[in-house]
């Protein structure tokens, strides 16, 4: 149901390469405040023009906080743009995007946000107190207030910039295109994890990373289907992002921040069971347990199963 409905707006595929092109412009125009940042800058004689190509250097040009503000500025303005097009190009509301229910469903949001929440912080604790020598206390009272007024504004829409794009649109528009489940499950997990290969985890970590951020992928795009709405990645992408800037940073991550712990280990020496464990034994567990929650049944189906686009007689199914 949740891939179907969308038979029931404007959904050519060219409405979705022009789709895209609104987000992608959305996010260049968000991204003008840093761009601008860094040629006053320039001008001033402040930044070294040979290490422009250094994604870390990039990222220390300025205070965390300021340039935290500038890395989430663009999936704002993704978001928007790509709500604006879901809503003019497509004539589909918000609501269909996110769900096939009667209306979203806010408690499953809060439910995965909260696990999920509470089970990274865990692992990080733990591995804090197995191994306090890998992390340095790097609380700042002001500044951590400062970044959880940022983060909690402004990472929410990093993530739902992320899921809408990926879980909602173009989950739907490659669905309706080929009427089946899985190659939109397969393409929008290969890309989403592709799209992460300019991270500075990726040149610390090596491409074996990209098991995970594929797998996180495919991941948030089974529980979409199985749930037939977002809230669960919406909710389970959220907490994964916002836990992680206010507990833990490190210099060779994407988010660098005045968070409680700073991670000193060499990320070199990261062994493959962190990248696998959360993939293949993490993920597959929380599925078991989310399926016995919302009794999720007929896995074949909303996996594989084709399409069938609405008729007069299922119409109003769908419209429930």
């Amino acid at each position: 149901m949740y891939i179907a409905q969308t038979f029931n707006v404007l959904h050519d595929w060219w409405r979705y390469i022009v789709g895209v092109i609104i987000a992608i412009i959305g996010v260049a125009v968000f991204s003008m405040p840093h761009m601008i940042a860094i040629g006053i800058e320039t001008a001033n004689g402040n930044i070294d023009i040979s290490q422009m190509g250094d994604t870390n250097y990039i990222m220390s040009l300025f205070e965390p906080n300021v340039n935290l503000v500038f890395v989430l500025l663009p999936f704002a303005g993704g978001l928007l743009a790509l709500l604006l097009a879901v809503k003019y190009l497509h004539k589909q509301s918000i609501k269909r995007l996110t769900t096939s229910r009667k209306k979203i469903d806010w408690k499953r949001f809060w439910l995965i946000f909260f696990v999920w929440g509470i089970v990274s912080s865990s692992i990080v604790l733990l591995d804090y107190f197995m191994a306090p020598e890998d992390y340095q206390l790097n609380f700042n009272l002001v500044p951590f207030l400062i970044l959880c007024v940022i983060a909690i504004l402004l990472v929410p829409l990093q993530t739902s910039f992320e899921e809408y794009l990926f879980r909602g649109y173009l989950m739907q528009g490659i669905g309706v295109l080929v009427k089946n489940k899985w190659v939109p499950l397969l393409i929008t997990s290969l890309v989403f994890g592709l799209l992460h290969i300019a991270n500075p985890e990726v040149d610390k970590l090596g491409p074996v990373i990209m098991v995970y951020y594929i797998g996180t992928g495919l991941f948030l795009g089974i529980i979409t289907l199985m749930d037939e709405g977002m809230e669960l990645a919406l909710g389970f992408h959220a907490a994964n992002n916002l836990f992680t800037a206010l507990l833990v940073t490190a210099d060779w991550t994407a988010f660098q921040t005045h968070s409680v712990l700073k991670d000193l280990s060499d990320p070199s020496e990261m062994g493959l069971e962190e990248i696998f464990v959360p993939v293949f034994v993490v993920f597959p567990i929380l599925l078991f347990i989310l399926s016995k929650v919302y009794k999720w049944t007929n896995w074949k189906d909303k996996l594989f199963g084709k399409i069938v686009a609405p008729t007069k007689d299922n119409y109003k199914i769908l419209e429930e």
